[in-house]
């Protein structure tokens, strides 16, 4: 969650929505990325997307079921879909997103019965840190 965390400071320090991720496969980091929307002028660009994307491209693979996926905001629908895609093995995530959240807040994607992959699922992990960042960059964006 360090280098999540520390994605996240980073993308505030740009003018994005401070949001980091890190995809680790056993002990070794294969990817790490932050909010690019504003950056890339992308919609897409959530940090989650562009770590699952690096982290496939490294390993040459599109399925990621011995990855963790670690995030410091609860993913949305988008991100909660590629997850289940990318058939990765863990999620870890830190604040909970009540408005947007679904891997648990508002819906759970990542658990729905139906869905033939379910990773497995830790959320709030270090959340004040991870909503610390979150509220001092929107306090700031308001004045």
């Amino acid at each position: 969650m360090d280098l999540a965390l520390a994605e996240a400071r980073a993308a505030a320090l740009a003018g994005e929505v401070p949001v980091g991720a890190v995809v680790l496969c056993g002990n070794e980091v294969v990817a790490r990325s932050q909010n690019r929307m504003v950056r890339d002028g992308d919609a897409t660009a959530h940090a989650e997307l562009l770590a699952l994307r690096e982290a496939a491209r490294v390993l040459g693979e599109a399925r990621l079921l011995e990855c963790t996926l670690v995030v410091t905001l609860e993913p949305c629908a988008m991100c909660a879909g590629a997850i289940v895609l990318a058939r990765v093995g863990t999620l870890v995530f830190g604040a909970w997103d009540d408005k947007a959240g679904m891997c648990g807040s508002i819906g759970d994607v990542v658990r729905h019965p139906k869905l033939n992959h379910r990773p497995q699922v830790r959320g709030g992990v270090r959340t004040a840190e991870s909503g610390a960042i979150l509220k001092a960059f929107f306090a700031a964006r308001r004045g």
